[in-house]
């Protein structure tokens, strides 16, 4: 049960997420390195207790930051797109919670 909780990072709320979570009935969430599409997918169900059609993921590179002479770098990370079946309801994040 706490393997499900590993995968699932936390929801990203962007500009960007909440538009596709309005129009396209797409959640964005932060998730694992290691997760593929299968884990995100039964992850989301079990929490949520929605369907889901479909995931795409996303790896995103961490970016460089500079401090005076010293150049340090962000963690690489992933994100995944879930999109859910039609006729699921919707929800907000702050209702789950």
């Amino acid at each position: 049960m706490s393997q499900i909780y590993n995968i699932l990072l936390a929801p990203l709320i962007t500009e960007k997420s909440t538009h596709a979570k309005d129009k396209l009935q797409t959640l964005t969430f932060r998730v694992a390195r290691g997760a593929n599409k299968l884990q995100i997918k039964l992850a989301v169900e079990e929490i949520f207790k929605v369907k889901v059609a479909r995931v795409h993921t996303a790896n995103c590179h961490g970016k460089l930051r500079r401090q005076g002479r010293s150049v340090g770098r962000k963690p690489d990370w992933k994100k995944a797109y879930v999109t859910l079946k039609k006729g699921e309801k919707m929800f907000e994040f702050s209702e789950v919670v």
